[in-house]
């Protein structure tokens, strides 16, 4: 079996702790809406999976059509403030994301819209310390996770033979999805449970 170089991780529920209940909190507060409509507008429809795919396909231009399904006006600096106080990093997580770069070379892929392409380094500083311009959104492809194809574009992009790639993520459909584009899949369950992975692939 080929050595292991190329290992691309999800952000929400691997590297972050994602309180989707959280950040409905805080744009009740701000708006008065109760945060029951705000989910059910927001996010009932078809609008975040298609900007998952670039539809919005610049930052600013989500932020208005967020604004608009809101009902209040929001400006990037607000977006991002409740987007981090949705987050908590998982600091040995990250620790161990860190340790692999001495081995392998190490990408992130999250199913999100060009907003949080932007907004990455104030939401995640964190993770944007260590991934820099390899922190990548779905909406970058035009598709997003478990379609097969967006995994062999990633691994193209860095020039990468999909059977040298491990792909991580919380979600099975996901890891699936990479596995029948011929990566090795792990579905993240505990931070014990990916460390002793990368230590069967001596990747740390």
């Amino acid at each position: 079996m080929p050595g292991i170089e190329f290992v691309i991780f999800d952000m929400d529920e691997v590297l972050y702790d994602y309180r989707h209940e959280t950040r409905l909190e805080l744009l009740e507060e701000l708006t008065g809406r109760p945060a029951a409509e705000i989910d059910t507008a927001v996010w009932g429809g078809p609008h975040e999976e298609a900007a998952e795919v670039g539809e919005p396909g610049t930052a600013e231009a989500y932020l208005a059509q967020y604004g608009r399904l809101l009902g209040y006006p929001i400006d990037f600096n607000t977006w991002c403030d409740v987007r981090r106080r949705m987050m908590r990093p998982r600091l040995e997580v990250l620790s161990l994301v860190q340790r692999i770069t001495a081995k392998a070379d190490i990408a992130l892929l999250t199913n999100n819209g060009m907003m949080l392409k932007a907004a990455l380094p104030v939401c995640a500083p964190e993770a944007f310390e260590i991934f820099g311009g390899k922190a990548h959104v779905s909406a970058e492809f035009g598709l997003r996770k478990p379609d097969p194809r967006i995994y062999r574009a990633i691994c193209e992009k860095y020039e990468h033979q999909p059977d040298r790639c491990v792909f991580v993520d919380d979600k099975l459909e996901n890891v699936s999805g990479a596995e029948e584009a011929g990566l090795v899949g792990h579905h993240y369950s505990s931070c014990d449970a990916l460390e002793a992975f990368l230590s069967s692939h001596e990747l740390i």
